[in-house]
């Protein structure tokens, strides 16, 4: 299967010519949630974007941005990251043949996002700060120095996350009503609206219901969070960098932003586990979260909750929230009772 710059080449800012620094990302699963459904009284589907290359919807952004970066003769790239984009950015650097540098929070990582950015050659700078005074460092670095900046400021970023919104698009016959969607920085909520008004008229585009974590909920408030905390790393951000373009998105289709609890998030995520088989990390629960708490609003009956990340990006979440392991003997009494009990 083609990449996304491949499969919406006549959609995105490339030419024939181009270099693609590609993995493969993009056509990632979108799965009907029957259980889901059930319990938050509208049709529900999951789009599973923990099923890109390096585990999250970064993927789609990053490969637009790394080709970008190549194109215009980029010696290396660098990012800002509560992780994921850490993540993605180290890969298609290393794919591109790039130096890549990743700025992250000191001790506010997952342990699945620090390991593939140092697996990849990533310089990693544990700084001893929050993911917003990362990116206003950052940004300031590269007036600097000949580096290109591929956080989701970087508007290439914008313009590969907004396949998602073409897929569902494609496989759901343009009938959604409405999108359920986890937001941290904001970029990936105004991407997908972006999609959804390129691809869809405008009586037919679903309404945006963004969620955010109670802890880190500026949107919500209207104003920055200076200390944000959540179990939900990857959007534990209180300043996000596409402030007004996500609030332009949620009012524009008649949706809302709302906050969800630490608690709500990891009911959401077990349930997701649990009851659908899908592993997705903390933060993407906040959709799911978000409707079974706040619903999508009058009408609706179609609904995508996008999980933006594979559980495995946070395995010690999953560990402190899961079952415990049953220690047993070598026979086969010992087994029945393990098993059977």
């Amino acid at each position: 299967m083609p990449g996304i710059i491949e499969r919406y080449r006549e959609r995105l800012p490339f030419a024939s010519g181009d270099p693609v620094i590609s993995l493969q990302e993009g056509s990632t699963p979108l799965i009907l949630a029957e259980r889901l459904s059930e319990k938050a009284g509208v049709e529900v589907w999951l789009k599973i974007e923990g099923a890109n290359p390096t585990g999250s919807f970064k993927d789609r952004g990053m490969t637009c941005a790394v080709s970008a970066a190549v194109r215009e003769g980029a010696e290396a790239v660098i990012c800002a990251s509560t992780g994921n984009t850490a993540a993605s950015a180290a890969a298609y650097a290393a794919r591109a043949g790039l130096r890549g540098a990743v700025i992250v929070p000191e001790g506010k990582i997952a342990t699945g996002k620090l390991a593939q950015a140092l697996i990849h050659g990533a310089r990693v700078v544990a700084l001893r700060g929050n993911f917003d005074e990362a990116l206003r460092l950052v940004r300031e670095l590269v007036h600097r120095h000949p580096i290109s900046l591929v956080n989701s400021v970087n508007d290439f970023r914008i313009e590969g996350q907004k396949t998602a919104a073409f897929e569902i698009v494609e496989d759901l016959a343009g009938e959604l009503d409405a999108l359920c969607i986890p937001v941290g920085n904001a970029g990936n909520i105004t991407s997908y609206w972006k999609g959804f008004q390129e691809i869809l008229p405008p009586t037919h585009q679903p309404r945006m219901c963004g969620f955010q974590a109670a802890g880190a909920a500026p949107l919500v408030h209207g104003k920055p969070v200076e200390h944000p905390e959540t179990v939900a790393s990857a959007i534990r951000i209180g300043n996000p960098a596409r402030w007004e373009e996500a609030m332009d998105a949620m009012t524009s289709s008649g949706g809302t932003v709302k906050a969800v609890t630490d608690a709500e998030i990891l009911a959401a995520y077990r349930l997701l586990a649990s009851a659908e088989g899908v592993f997705c990390e903390p933060a993407s629960a906040a959709s799911v979260a978000g409707l079974l708490t706040h619903g999508a609003g009058e009408g609706v009956r179609r609904v995508v909750c996008v999980l933006t990340g594979h559980g495995l990006k946070d395995p010690q979440t999953a560990l402190e929230h899961a079952g415990a392991v049953v220690p047993c003997d070598p026979e086969l009494s010992a087994i029945e009772r393990a098993v059977l009990r």
